[in-house]
């Protein structure tokens, strides 16, 4: 044994021997002493590294193809395609998998006016535009690339530090969403002036609190972003190319919301060079319709007052729902002789503009309810501004608002398409039902006009009139158009929505409901195929008249059951126009009510002022 041990002690050093088995030592010796060819067994710890820069290597070129793909990408710019641009201050929040349906942000899903329309860009500067080309950019990539990314999802390389940081802020912003109000909000409000709907209004304070998370979520994402992307080696393009905004960790559920906001398709006439206005229909009934214009004062009444709708009786109410010569009221009542003012005083020249008008569009703000916006200009031809009167009513505390603001008007009285008219005493305090008198009473303001369109101050016109015109009335043989509501179709729907809402006093809502109901109204039945309507309620925030005895009619007799209950005016409509057809039915009204995914075809939706706003404008004018 000692003898082997010596003989063994005489190896080269690094030779491989086993000394477990006795009987192979020799031949291992004999085949290590061959000088001329020395055979040298790889230790594992080198034999691991080469596989670790085998792997390495693997890595780094898959690693760089991926970075060469987003790269040309990235070059599609000049095509229209917006680069995304990682370091970019970016609002928007992406929990789980980012790009397109899945992962976005809920904002765009309530946001209105707007999203959901796509049409809320109210207080734009809360957004950064990269936020907005980011978007769009996810939206258009391709099935392939999502597939590359894990189904749309970032892959951004955040460290264990980053992951646990983003599911903190995650956690966070969840729980503050649990803590929102579940009462569900009338997103679409049925006029112009909503000075009392406070509910909108705390909805709107708690976007922009929660905007201004978003804010300091983005600068701590791009910190745990930079970290992440200084831990790599190697391969910066394409740790940037990954990293641009994608975001990790649980899926984010969005909003649930009543209708998904998107337009219809709307075949339009190309132009209005060949656009011919229609002679008067002969199928519309044709009746003398004239209007109160002064009351006297009962001789047994020592308290009476004159008022702007006047003082009309119920017997007298009843007979006005007959398609018949007759005088009605139809508001613009003046007192006796010597009696103040009822309201709603013009100057004279604007009252000479409006009767030289032959097509009015008109919308009105009253009480700083709302900012003012002009019709697209570019969608509206030449034949249009120069044939179209585009009117706009307010009253002067507005328009000194818009004037602090910076929009002030020309030499004319213009603002942009816009003829500015004053409004000065007003007929009511309550500035929701001021604003009736230009929505329904456009034939007794435009007594020339053969045809109007309203809009309400929140919308925006995106069309050309005249092709508007067509569309709703001339191609069909309409004499009246206006939407259907985007959620209920229901008067009974319609009422507890306004009381949970609060929109208007529970006890006269009641009143005038239940009066409705003693009068023949019925629930609404979808299946019924004899229904008149598609709907018992508008979305009447744009209406298209052509000003027609029955058109005019209705016009007022909807406007004097605004006037006498709430001037909730979708609470009315069904009730009006059914009991004008069950008064005269061999005389049709020829109403067209279209979807509402049209009316957001051709008008973009914005919210109104915010209260606090109104608030502060009406302080620095005083």
């Amino acid at each position: 044994m000692a003898q082997q041990r010596q003989q063994f002690g005489s190896l080269a050093l690094g030779d491989q021997v086993g000394i477990r088995i006795p009987g192979k030592i020799q031949t291992r010796i004999r085949r290590s002493a061959r000088p001329d060819k020395p055979r040298r067994l790889l230790s594992p710890l080198v034999v691991f590294l080469i596989t670790l820069s085998l792997g390495l290597l693997l890595t780094l070129l898959a690693f760089s193809s991926l970075s060469n793909s987003k790269e040309n990408e990235i070059d599609l710019e000049e095509d229209g395609i917006s680069r995304r641009n990682s370091t970019a201050f970016s609002k928007e929040l992406k929990f789980g998998r980012g790009s397109g349906a899945v992962g976005r942000d809920s904002r765009y899903w309530d946001r209105d006016d707007r999203r959901r329309d796509q049409d809320y860009e109210e207080n734009d500067v809360l957004v950064h535009p990269t936020e907005r080309t980011e978007h769009k950019h996810d939206q258009e990539l391709s099935k392939e690339e999502k597939e590359r990314n894990g189904g749309g999802g970032g892959g951004g390389l955040y460290n264990e530090g980053g992951r646990a940081e983003l599911e903190t802020y995650k956690e966070e912003y969840e729980n503050s969403l649990k803590m929102k109000n579940n009462e569900e909000e009338d997103e679409y409000d049925d006029d112009g002036i909503d000075a009392e709907d406070e509910v909108e209004e705390q909805e709107r304070s708690k976007e922009e609190e929660e905007s201004k998370k978003d804010a300091i979520f983005s600068v701590k994402e791009k910190v745990s972003s930079q970290v992440a992307r200084n831990a790599g080696s190697s391969g910066s393009k394409g740790e940037k190319s990954l990293g641009s905004g994608k975001r990790t960790g649980s899926k984010r559920k969005p909003k649930h919301h009543k209708f998904s906001g998107s337009s219809c398709e709307m075949k339009f006439l190309n132009s209005t060079a060949q656009l011919v206005e229609p002679v008067e229909n002969k199928k519309f009934s044709r009746f003398s319709l004239q209007y109160v214009e002064v009351e006297e004062r009962p001789n047994e009444s020592m308290d009476w007052e004159p008022k702007f709708a006047g003082h009309q009786t119920l017997q007298e109410r009843e007979e006005s729902f007959y398609a018949r010569d007759q005088k009605i009221n139809c508001g613009f009542v003046k007192g006796p002789k010597g009696s103040p003012s009822t309201g709603f005083d013009l100057a004279e020249d604007d009252v000479r503009y409006m009767k030289s008008c032959h097509i009015a569009v008109s919308s009105c703000i009253f009480g700083n309810s709302d900012h003012l916006r002009t019709p697209y200009s570019k969608l509206i031809t030449k034949q249009s501004r120069k044939n179209v009167c585009f009117v706009m009513f307010m009253d002067e505390q507005t328009l000194q608002t818009l004037s602090s603001e910076g929009q002030k008007m020309d030499n004319m009285g213009y603002i942009g398409l816009w003829k500015i008219i004053v409004v000065k005493n007003l007929p009511y305090t309550d500035m929701r039902r001021v604003g009736k008198v230009p929505k329904f009473l456009a034939h007794r303001l435009f007594p020339s006009a053969r045809y109007s369109i309203w809009l309400d101050s929140k919308l925006r016109l995106q069309r050309d009139p005249s092709l508007i015109l067509e569309y709703f009335l001339w191609r069909k043989g309409y004499e009246y158009a206006i939407s259907n509501h985007y959620d209920r179709h229901c008067v009974w729907e319609e009422v507890l929505q306004n009381k949970k809402l609060n929109k208007f006093n529970h006890s006269i809502i009641d009143q005038q409901f239940e009066f409705y109901q003693s009068d023949g109204l019925k629930r609404f039945d979808p299946s019924d195929p004899n229904k008149l309507l598609p709907s018992h309620v508008p979305e009447g925030s744009f209406i298209v008249r052509a000003h027609t005895p029955m058109s005019n009619l209705f016009s007022c007799l909807w406007f004097n059951e605004v006037e006498r209950f709430t001037p909730r005016d979708q609470l009315s409509f069904a009730y009006t126009y059914l009991k004008l057809r069950k008064k005269n039915p061999k005389k049709t009204f020829h109403l067209n009510m279209f979807k509402d995914c049209e009316r957001r075809s051709i008008t973009k939706l914005y919210r109104h002022r915010a209260e606090d706003r109104r608030n502060l404008s009406t302080q620095a004018m005083r």
